[in-house]
C-alpha cells in the first residue's frame, strides 16, 4: 500500500514526533501536580530516563505511546506499509523498555507503566497511579486527594 503523503511530508511528520513532553505525559503530570506531588521529568540519573520520577518515594512512571511501544490496543497496530521495518523498530523499542524496567528495579526503584490509550480516560487511571504512589512508606498518610475534572 502506498503512502498517502510524499516522502518529504512523511519525513517532516516523523521528525516532529516528540520524545518528551507529549500530550499524554503532560496530562498525567498536570494531575499529579494538582494532587500535590512533586517530581522530576526525564530523570537522567536512572536507566531509560523515566518520564516521571519521584525521588523521595523512589518511584518512577513511564508513559508509553501505544504505537511506539507496541501496545496491543487499537492505536498500537502496525502500519500496512513497510511492515518489516516497523515490526523490527517496535520490537527493538519493546526490548529497550524491558531492559529499562529491569535496570530501574535493580537500582531499588519501583516502576509503573501507563499507556497512552489509558490516559484517554484519565479519571480511570488516577486511582491506579495513586495506589502505586501511596504504597511507599515515605508517603504522607494524612494527605487527602480529590480528583477534579478541568
Amino acid at each position: 500500500m502506498a503512502d498517502r503523503v510524499t516522502t518529504l511530508v512523511r519525513s517532516k511528520i516523523m521528525a516532529s514526533v516528540a520524545t518528551r513532553d507529549t500530550g499524554p505525559e503532560l496530562a498525567l503530570r498536570k494531575v499529579l501536580h494538582r494532587l500535590g506531588f512533586r517530581y522530576r521529568t526525564n530523570y537522567a540519573k536512572l536507566p531509560g530516563r523515566p518520564d516521571i520520577a519521584l525521588p523521595s518515594l523512589r518511584k518512577v512512571i513511564f508513559v508509553h505511546g501505544c504505537f511506539w511501544h507496541g501496545h496491543s490496543c487499537r492505536w498500537g497496530r502496525l502500519p500496512k506499509s513497510r511492515t518489516e521495518y516497523w515490526a523490527h523498530k517496535i520490537q527493538t523499542n519493546r526490548a529497550r523498555d524491558v531492559r529499562a524496567l529491569r535496570n530501574v528495579r535493580q537500582a531499588g526503584w519501583q516502576a509503573l507503566v501507563v499507556w497512552q490509550c489509558q490516559l484517554r480516560d484519565i479519571e480511570k487511571v488516577i486511582p491506579r497511579v495513586l495506589k502505586f504512589l501511596r504504597t511507599s512508606p515515605k508517603f504522607r498518610a494524612g494527605v487527602r486527594v480529590r480528583v477534579v475534572s478541568s
